[in-house]
């Protein structure tokens, strides 16, 4: 078994917020990421892959496939969106970095086969990253 990782950059835009909940209580939970008028950052996501590697190529994935998966599939839908406004998924989910983690996990369980999708983890600051990793049977 070996694992592959692969870095991606976007940018976007987001209001942590539920709108069932009031000014106070929204900044309660999310501090200044409460504010109307929402906020941006550079995102960098990984995907790690994992599976056996293919004895022809010596390699796990082809790796420009799994590019072209990730850009299709999460780049862009996310890169220079706001989010809440621009993707259906977080019109009613908060797009908190976990939440987005998840979205991106969601977008490409199944994808990358023979490879089997290990893990995503999303850096959203300097100081904040978030990992997800599915249940054996949603890779």
């Amino acid at each position: 078994m070996i694992r592959l990782t692969r870095r991606y950059r976007f940018s976007a835009a987001h209001v942590l917020a539920r709108p069932d909940w009031d000014d106070a209580r929204n900044t309660e939970i999310y501090g200044k990421c409460a504010n109307p008028s929402g906020h941006g950052h550079n995102y960098v996501l990984e995907v790690t892959v994992r599976g056996e590697v293919d004895p022809q190529s010596g390699r796990l994935v082809a790796v420009p496939k799994l590019d072209a998966i990730v850009r299709e599939r999460v780049l862009a839908l996310l890169d220079h969106r706001f989010l809440n406004r621009d993707v259906d998924r977080f019109e009613t989910e908060v797009p908190t970095a976990e939440n987005i983690a998840r979205f991106a996990w969601d977008a490409l369980k199944g994808e990358i086969a023979p490879s089997i999708l290990d893990r995503i983890r999303l850096v959203e600051t300097e100081n904040n990253a978030v990992e997800y990793v599915g249940a054996e049977e949603e890779a």
